[in-house]
């Protein structure tokens, strides 16, 4: 009897309920998402940081090897760090080149060939080009990067107080320098082309440009960036009052 009874007071009160609601026009408002404007996403966009590493350090390491058909070797490198744990940028800058003498005749482009990569000069951000204007060549242009937290690599702690490496033999020419602006390594062999990497405050670029035939070229270049994490305690204060400040009720 007690749970017929209780069941006849339920639905009593629902129907005393319910022509109330029906009278009211006005719903009551629905917890949710408010859609931010597009306005002031924008302001916020770029405000929020995953992990919040601090960049300790970071290189450039760069190297350009040309094998001509004649068994001449020429190369280029050079090794460019920033270590930046100290809060005022500590730079090492190490160029190097070389060039072995030839195993056979100097053997220059046939007829009359021409590259031309003048048009480089107006591209910025990430460049590599090829151009090949003879037989049996073989040109390459790599480039990788490398994230991650630890010690900084080995190799760049002792830089050199020298801005510019540079020697000719055989027709051949090797320079790698750093200057106003930038670091940059060019090769050129007399009647067979041109090879050459930089980076700088616009671009990061590698380009090979080939007038002659049996050219073995290749570029390489490397970016390191080594994370410094700052302390645990921090990070987390740090995201939780930029949280606070940045987020908008939502309504949940």
């Amino acid at each position: 009897m007690r749970t017929h009874f209780t069941l006849i007071v339920a639905i009593a009160l629902g129907a005393c309920i319910a022509p109330a609601w029906a009278d009211d026009t006005t719903a009551p408002a629905k917890p949710g998402l408010t859609e931010i404007p597009d306005a002031e996403l924008g302001a916020m966009r770029g405000r929020y940081i995953v992990g919040d590493n601090r960049v300790a350090w970071f290189g450039v390491t760069m190297v350009s090897n040309w094998v001509t058909s004649a068994g001449q070797t020429v190369q280029g490198a050079i090794k460019l760090g920033f270590d930046l744990r100290s809060g005022k940028p500590d730079v090492s800058f190490q160029p190097s080149v070389t060039i072995t003498e030839q195993t056979s005749g100097f053997a220059a482009a046939a007829g009359h060939r021409e590259v031309d990569g003048s048009g480089l000069a107006n591209v910025g951000g990430l460049v590599q080009s090829v151009q090949v204007a003879g037989d049996g060549n073989t040109a390459r242009n790599g480039m990788t990067l490398q994230i991650r937290d630890g010690a900084t690599p080995d190799g760049f702690a002792d830089g050199t107080s020298a801005t510019v490496a540079e020697t000719t033999a055989g027709g051949a020419s090797a320079r790698a320098a750093l200057d106003a602006g930038g670091a940059r390594i060019l090769l050129q062999v007399a009647g067979q082309g041109v090879a050459e990497q930089w980076i700088d405050a616009r671009s990061i670029g590698q380009s090979i440009r080939l007038a002659g035939d049996g050219q073995a070229v290749g570029n390489q270049l490397q970016l390191d960036l080594v994370r410094q994490s700052v302390p645990a305690s921090q990070s987390i204060h740090q995201n939780l009052v930029q949280a606070i400040g940045m987020a908008r009720a939502g309504g949940i």
